[in-house]
């Protein structure tokens, strides 16, 4: 009897143990560890960081982000394949997320993501998306040159006459992008030409806020740039003595490009990571990306709040963040060219 008693009295006491577990462990205390998103930002740190806070803000889901160049990160990524620790890929440029694209390694954005924006900023199978847009011009120092005088055509820049005049940055990736449209409006043997006589005449420069600080101080009459280098140089400074011109009538000078995003097919929290695209995508995730830089939202019916040249007025090639591709022709032709 004592025996008996001893082993009901045993198996009671594990049974209350299993229960308290049970509980414990299905407690909020104990409930699964909230999620965290890792973003790979190709883009500048400060618009990673504010969208990064401003999504967190939101949801609730905290985004550690891992700065690096576009390029680079692409590179890790594919090394990395499916142990990649990266939920989304935010980069400065559309050739590193459209190669990411067609090998496979992204997801397909939501729908409802990709309706929000214009059809020809979005990749054609949905796996990436044109967050804001930018668009090529050229800075110029009226101290030093006269808007009139300046070229028709940024093929023009490759002749004689702008030798020591003209500045420009071979390794940006807008650069190259603006290369890949000169081959598609014009062919490749006008890529070439346009490239060999930059690098003969031209003045090259490490980045592209170097670039614009030299028109500013007067050390070279004009450079190719982004239009909103111009906007963050104006935020620092106050007025500046440069300007900026706009290329007209499709020519390639006036390329729009566009800063890109896309999910990992390997993210580990997909549905947030997709939250996090639909944020980049929206009103207030626009709003935070283009206050923090001169850029362009892509959503459709928003404009420019930060005094830019209307995006309607822009009169660009019709050259498509797709059109693009990976930019591997303009890597290839500044290679042969010595400009890499």
């Amino acid at each position: 009897m004592m025996l008996r008693n001893t082993r009901l009295a045993s198996a009671l006491l594990r049974g209350l143990t299993l229960s308290i577990l049970g509980l414990v462990l299905t407690s909020p205390a104990h409930a699964a560890d909230p999620v965290t998103l890792t973003l790979y930002n190709g883009q500048h740190k400060e618009v990673g960081d504010n969208l990064a806070a401003a999504f967190e803000a939101k949801t609730g889901i905290h985004v550690n982000v891992r700065k690096g160049s576009s390029n680079q990160l692409a590179s890790q990524i594919m090394e990395e394949g499916d142990r990649s620790p990266a939920d989304v890929f935010y980069a400065e440029e559309s050739p590193p997320l459209n190669n990411l694209g067609e090998q496979g390694f992204l997801a397909k954005a939501d729908d409802a993501t990709l309706q929000a924006l214009p059809k020809e900023y979005v990749a054609a199978n949905g796996t990436w998306i044109g967050v804001t847009a930018r668009t090529r011009v050229v800075a110029f120092n009226p101290k030093l040159i006269k808007e009139e005088d300046l070229p028709k055509s940024v093929l023009d820049f490759a002749n004689p006459e702008w030798q020591g005049k003209v500045g420009f940055v071979p390794t940006s990736g807008a650069f190259q992008e603006q290369a890949v449209a000169i081959i598609k409006l014009h062919g490749r043997d006008a890529a070439e030409e346009w490239l060999t006589g930059l690098r003969a005449f031209g003045k090259t420069y490490t980045n592209n806020m170097v670039a614009l600080k030299a028109v500013e101080n007067g050390e070279v009459a004009t450079v190719l740039v982004n239009n909103y280098y111009w906007f963050a140089l104006e935020k620092e400074k106050g007025k500046l003595d440069s300007k900026l011109h706009y290329f007209t009538d499709g020519d390639a000078g006036g390329l729009i490009t566009v800063s890109s995003a896309g999910v990992l097919k390997a993210s580990k929290h997909p549905k947030e990571a997709q939250q996090l695209l639909a944020y980049m995508a929206s009103e207030e995730g626009q709003r935070v990306i283009t206050n923090t830089t001169a850029e362009y939202p892509m959503r459709k019916g928003m404009v420019s709040e930060r005094g830019l040249k209307p995006f309607d007025e822009l009169q660009a090639p019709k050259i498509t963040p797709a059109d693009l591709g990976n930019a591997e022709e303009a890597l290839d032709l500044e290679r042969e060219t010595g400009l890499l």
